[in-house]
């Protein structure tokens, strides 16, 4: 029996939506509340707001595509559910960065893995950062309230091959471990959460939020690229859209134009700061684009003797934490120990090599578990940290420095990675290097980890998770928003997304942006109601 698509039903039903690569003319649209990205962000923050009674525009740059669109294929998932067709990079070209361009943003694509805010982060941005009214106890209600809407819970089932490698290899050296949340209901387990979910089963923004917003007369409109904010004074007066074509690659000439009360930025910690940049917006101590943070990501992969098809069921669900503290917060570089699934295409990429050495690489993939470390940027002075830059078209890029002490991490979660993989019964590990090759024995890894030159482009890096680029906190020297999210000088201009975060989190930052979103968007509806 075929999965309802929930989304076709719902425009089926009348539900106001506008596709910026279809206009035959310009267009001006108008609400109480503009929100710019319909993902973690933007979406929490339309169903509060639409709730309240406001009416809500939901403006996102890439395509809707729903449940009936999504095949399991990557060739057709990375182009039109990613940003920049999956090939968004650090500016040197050295990092990918995966986050999502869709109706439903990252959450349309994600793993599911859903973490509160780690209590020593946000301490740390209490004391460090000058963040007010977000303590574990001022958050907890908000995170268990996102919690309930999208169905977060420890995963109950068995763990995949892959995952089961953290718990056994852990076990056997006497690390802790733990099931990883995720925001699912009736999930079939198929393991290509990174593809879009064809059950509608993963609860996000796409399912949840977004619908719950068009049903209470809110409006999406979508391949459209909210170019700029138009400014008068310390207010907002309108954002500059254009219409994007229909593979989201161009624009297509027609111009939108938006009028609202009040704005949302929600665009992530790429686009967020692209858009104040592009705006020319007031920042009289260039704090827009500045300490955007990656949790870096490195990998080791490994060879089992039994068979761990990595691509099959749920993506992520066991972590361990042993490392991530285990120096204070603000100590030597740390990490969080997760896996990602291997798919072909990603894992082709990922494995390195070319020829007949990618191949026999490939050839293994049904045997073969990857791990990764989380590094939690941000937190210590000689952190590596990003700025986000405008190209010379106003396309944001990702400027991340690395620094010897983020090195030092790197190469730790290398041989913590490789320790517990041989320690869960590997046959032999590749630390994912240029320089490095499968080695049979503990032995011979942590020599080959000691000895490999770790550089940009030799080490294979990635990022899943964009956070930072507009801090939020109560100095205006340091902050681009308050700790409430409303920007410092533009009184009418709330940001909503990961960009408020002054560090990294140390966690996958889905749940923390739903229940800071949460937070905040309730107390918009309330200052917004009183106005």
């Amino acid at each position: 029996m075929p999965v309802p698509d929930l989304f076709a039903e719902g425009l089926a039903r009348g539900w106001k939506t506008h596709n910026g690569s279809r206009l035959e003319h310009d267009l001006t649209l108008e609400a109480d509340v503009a929100i710019i990205g319909t993902g973690a962000g933007g979406g929490t923050t339309a169903e509060i707001l639409s709730a309240a009674g406001f009416k809500v525009l939901l403006i996102e740059e890439g395509p809707l595509k729903t449940s009936s669109d999504f095949k399991m294929q990557e060739a057709e998932a990375y182009p039109s559910l990613y940003q920049e067709g999956i090939g968004r990079m650090s500016k040197d070209g050295a990092i990918t960065i995966l986050q999502g361009r869709a109706v439903g943003g990252t959450t349309l694509v994600n793993w599911t893995s859903s973490f509160r805010t780690p209590d020593p982060t946000l301490e740390h941005w209490a004391k460090e950062h000058g963040v007010k009214g977000h303590s574990s106890a001022e958050m907890a209600p908000w995170f268990e309230k996102m919690e309930q809407r999208l169905g977060v819970a420890p995963w109950a089932l068995p763990p995949n091959a892959n995952n089961d490698v953290i718990r056994a290899g852990c076990d056997k050296l006497g690390y802790p471990w733990k099931a990883i949340p995720r925001n699912v209901r009736g999930c079939w387990n198929l393991g290509y959460c990174g593809l879009g979910c064809p059950t509608n089963a993963k609860q996000s923004m796409l399912v949840t939020t977004i619908p719950a917003t068009l049903a209470k007369g809110g409006e999406l409109l979508y391949l459209a690229r909210a170019e700029r904010l138009l400014l008068d004074g310390d207010q907002v007066s309108g954002i500059e859209c254009v219409g994007m074509d229909e593979r989201c690659v161009a624009p297509n000439g027609r111009k939108i134009r938006v009028k609202a009360k009040h704005y949302v930025l929600a665009g992530g910690g790429i686009n967020t700061p692209a858009i104040l940049l592009r705006s020319k917006a007031p920042d009289p101590h260039q704090r827009a684009g500045k300490r955007t943070f990656l949790h870096l990501v490195n990998f080791s992969a490994a060879q089992f003797e039994q068979v761990i098809n990595p691509f099959y069921g749920a993506p992520q669900s066991i972590y361990s934490d042993h490392f991530q503290w285990d120096d204070g917060s603000t100590g030597r570089m740390s990490y969080k120990l997760e896996v990602p699934p291997l798919h072909p295409a990603l894992t082709a990429t990922l494995l390195g090599r070319f020829g007949v050495d990618n191949a026999l690489r490939m050839e293994q993939l049904p045997h073969t578990n990857m791990m990764l470390a989380l590094l939690r940027d941000g937190f210590h002075p000689d952190s590596a940290e990003g700025t986000v830059e405008l190209r010379g078209d106003g396309s944001p890029v990702l400027d991340y420095r690395m620094t010897d002490y983020t090195w030092d991490g790197v190469r730790r979660a290398f041989h913590t990675m490789a320790d517990i993989q041989f320690a869960a019964g590997a046959k032999a590990v590749l630390p994912m290097h240029a320089d490095a090759d499968y080695v049979k024995t503990p032995k011979e890894v942590h020599a080959l980890i000691d000895n490999l030159s770790l550089e940009l482009y030799r080490t294979r890096l990635g990022s899943a998770h964009v956070m930072g680029g507009c801090a939020m906190g109560e100095d205006p020297q340091l902050a681009v928003a308050d700790s409430l999210g409303r920007h410092h000088q533009l009184s009418n201009l709330s940001i909503h997304d990961g960009s408020l975060f002054p560090t990294s989190i140390g966690a996958n930052p889905q749940l923390s942006v739903y229940g800071l979103t949460a937070q905040l968007a309730t107390q918009l509806a309330e200052r917004l109601g009183k106005a």
